[in-house]
């Protein structure tokens, strides 16, 4: 059994709503096809440099990215980022408190485990 303890750091829904309504978090977010340095995310969704630490702090604030660390030969290890949501739904019924639910993408390892699962029940 894999634990995904990804879905136990659900942010308040202020802090996703402000992030989403943000339209340069927006263009980040919709840059992140694979993880990328700080940098090659500047460059890839046209937002200054010293703008996009601020604005990858706010999404990580708000659990939409997640930093990690791509080791390197030598012992230059680099800082990406990854999208680490894959939909966000808010939950209006019955008024307040407005409610959030953030489906995340599968970890790597649970979709070895998912796909060893149908391999196993396939033969």
């Amino acid at each position: 059994m894999v634990f995904d303890d990804r879905a136990a750091k659900t942010p308040p829904p202020e802090d996703v709503i402000e992030a989403l309504d943000d339209d340069q978090c927006l263009e980040l977010l919709y840059a992140l096809d694979e993880p990328l340095s700080v940098k090659a995310l500047s460059e890839a969704a046209d937002v200054p440099l010293s703008t996009t630490y601020r604005k990858i702090s706010k999404l990580e604030g708000a659990s939409l990215v997640e930093e990690r660390t791509e080791i390197r030969a030598g012992g230059h290890h680099r800082t990406t980022y990854a999208l680490d949501v894959d939909r966000v739904v808010l939950d209006l019924v019955g008024g307040p408190p407005l409610g959030i639910d953030i489906v995340r993408p599968p970890e790597p390892e649970g979709k070895l485990v998912e796909m060893w699962s149908e391999v196993r029940s396939e033969t």
